[in-house]
């Protein structure tokens, strides 16, 4: 019997009732929630400050990034925040609220990253573009009040995209990232791991959801298997920042989330691993559910950006 929180079961109730996402067109289904979110009225924070930029990525496209600037003189660490939704769907309304709550216990600044989406821009281009905002913060952590500590973060998909950007980074000598912050993140793209089958169905994120993303986001079968897809693959994961990796209880990616953890260690690498008693997929964005177990998660990361940033740094401007 799964361990689920009365927050969790009244969460499932609701998702449980829509169609399965695998039987669904992205784009559709994409605009449906983008309708939703608009209709939900925005969380405000006396504390923390909005502003929105177009970030310049390859191949002279433009991307919005939207940051979230806690009260205050700074300079403060920057968080990147990726959001999730298997590459195909949300956008950074969907982590609006979250954002919020992480930059203001925090004292971060949060960047949030609306990264293109496939189908129409498969593998790698969001990974392209997650990287390319990566070097835009470091050009410009003067015009977001931040000093020299960047993380990258993300939930599921944007887990990935984050852990992959560390990876890219550290293949390309680029700036330094200080930390990784991964909640439920896909490292792994081969769906092999005994989460997939027990939580296969009923707990909100199906396995055949995750093969419709995956169909998706990749152009050929081969890419199953490349690092920047699915990170456990990748043969070297030495001289990767300190991570902070969460994962849901009953969620299929639990188990991937584990072993990229035990992986890193086994690299040498600082990670901090924690099982999200009773939780679910998605429930970092899932507000109106979640927002206690949210909160417990930002005091984690709080917790993790003390211990892995380091002090006494000034501004980079």
């Amino acid at each position: 019997m799964s361990n689920l929180l009365l927050s969790t079961i009244n969460y499932l109730k609701e998702a449980n009732q829509h169609p399965p996402l695998y039987t669904m067109d992205p784009i559709i289904e994409r605009e449906k929630r983008e309708i939703a979110l608009k209709s939900k009225r925005k969380h405000h924070s006396k504390n923390v400050t909005r502003n929105e930029y177009l970030i310049p990525v390859r191949n002279g496209s433009y991307i919005k990034a939207r940051s979230y600037i806690p009260k205050g003189k700074g300079p403060f660490p920057i968080i990147i925040y990726y959001h999730g939704g298997g590459w195909v769907l949300n956008s950074i309304e969907t982590c609006d609220e979250s954002c919020v709550l992480l930059a203001e216990i925090t004292k971060s600044v949060v960047l949030s990253i609306n990264y293109r989406l496939a189908p129409e821009h498969k593998f790698p281009i969001p990974v392209y573009d997650a990287y390319d905002a990566f070097l835009w913060t470091a050009n410009n952590r003067h015009i977001l009040k931040g000093g020299d500590a960047i993380l990258v973060a993300g939930d599921s998909a944007g887990g990935n995209l984050a852990t992959v950007v560390t990876l890219l980074n550290r293949d390309l000598q680029g700036p330094e990232i200080q930390g990784q912050i991964l909640l439920y993140p896909v490292t792994d793209l081969t769906f092999n791991t005994p989460s997939y089958e027990e939580f296969a169905v009923g707990y909100g994120l199906l396995k055949e959801d995750m093969a419709w993303f995956r169909n998706h986001y990749i152009k050929q079968a081969a890419e199953i298997y490349h690092p920047y897809t699915s990170p456990l693959q990748a043969e070297n994961l030495s001289h990767l920042p300190p991570a902070l990796i969460v994962v849901a209880e009953n969620d299929v990616l639990r188990d991937e989330g584990i072993l990229y953890a035990k992986k890193l260690r086994d690299f040498g690498g600082n990670v901090e691993l924690t099982i999200a008693r009773g939780l679910v997929h998605s429930f970092f964005t899932k507000n109106e559910f979640f927002h206690q177990e949210i909160q417990d998660t930002i005091f984690q990361i709080r917790t993790f950006l003390s211990a892995y940033i380091s002090k006494g740094k000034k501004s980079a401007s």
